[in-house]
């Protein structure tokens, strides 16, 4: 008899999920954002939410909420209720790596979430004030090998994908310069830019424009190709320093427990907007590396944050810990 109920409860339960995933999403759905406005990860979230609601007929809005290099909106979104309704645009700092960071997150990356599917990748570039005295990676290594002590580095604070470049740049070189938070990538460059920060890591889209307007100098791209967007900056394989790898991952995330039918409806959705040559398109004009049809969808997500947190954790701990 006892069988017998739990089998019921069980399709009972799987009968209101298929119900609640046919008629998802029936009213606005929020997106949460756990960094500023206007960088990168705000961008991107803004293109796949604009994905969903083309895709599935409701309006998908985005939500900033910052604080403790994003790991407060994380944890707001893996205490939501688990019916759709809320989701996160995260990415490796807060879905991966922010343990390294924050020993009492009150969340579990790997564990509290539902991943959806990647969003995009970007590649990390490695960036210098104007009147840096190096003008390629083997200079600046020498360079900051000699003057550790007196550099400077801006991130977006702890846990932010600007730190974790940085971090895994110096831990490759074994140097421990200045870290020096900001409330954002903007602020970096701006502080960058009047000579307060000697250098920054971050995506190729934030410091773009500055580098274009020979402002700032750009050393070196932390992947094994160029970025398209600036073809003359060699890559740190190409200049011997293969451990500077950092192209962080975005994407999507449900908090654990929401049905798999939904999941798997944001998931067609997701896959279906990375396929339209204008979101194509947009992402590029970003910098980032696409999402290509056999990299979509939950598993792959699940994959990468698996993969990720073995060959960055360690570096990460050890560095933190010097």
């Amino acid at each position: 008899m006892t069988r017998q109920w739990a089998a019921a409860v069980v399709l009972m339960v799987a009968a209101i999920n298929a119900a609640r995933a046919e008629d998802y999403p029936a009213r606005t759905v929020t997106m949460i954002v756990p960094f500023a406005a206007g960088g990168p990860a705000d961008v991107t979230a803004r293109i796949v939410a604009d994905i969903f609601t083309r895709h599935l007929g409701q309006k998908f809005v985005v939500e900033n909420a910052v604080g403790a290099g994003g790991t407060v909106g994380t944890l707001r979104a893996a205490r939501a209720a688990p019916d759709g309704y809320t989701i996160l645009s995260g990415h490796m700092g807060t879905n991966a790596l922010a343990s390294a960071f924050y020993p009492n997150l009150g969340y579990d990356p790997q564990k509290d979430f539902e991943p959806i599917g990647l969003s995009a990748e970007f590649p990390e570039m490695l960036v210098v004030r104007k009147d840096f005295p190096a003008s390629n990676l083997t200079e600046f290594i020498a360079y900051a090998k000699a003057n550790a002590s007196k550099l400077n580095v801006g991130h977006a604070g702890l846990g932010s994908v600007s730190y974790i470049g940085c971090l895994l740049l110096n831990s490759a070189i074994g140097i421990k310069p200045t870290m020096v938070p900001f409330t954002g990538t903007a602020p970096v460059m701006n502080a960058m830019l009047t000579g307060e920060i000697d250098y920054e890591c971050d995506p190729v889209l934030g410091t773009l424009g500055q580098v274009r307007a020979g402002n700032l100098k750009a050393l070196a791209i932390a992947a094994k190709k160029r970025s398209p967007m600036l073809p003359d900056v060699p890559t740190s394989y190409e200049q011997g320093l293969p451990e500077f790898d950092c192209a962080p991952f975005y994407g999507v995330f449900a908090p654990l427990g929401t049905p798999q039918p939904i999941v798997e409806k944001l998931a067609e959705a997701l896959n279906k907007g990375l396929g339209e040559e204008g979101v194509q398109k947009r992402l590029a004009d970003l910098g980032a590396d696409l999402i290509e049809p056999d990299r979509r969808g939950p598993k792959v997500l699940a994959d990468v944050v698996r993969s990720e947190t073995a060959r960055l954790m360690p570096i990460l701990k050890a560095a933190a810990e010097k």
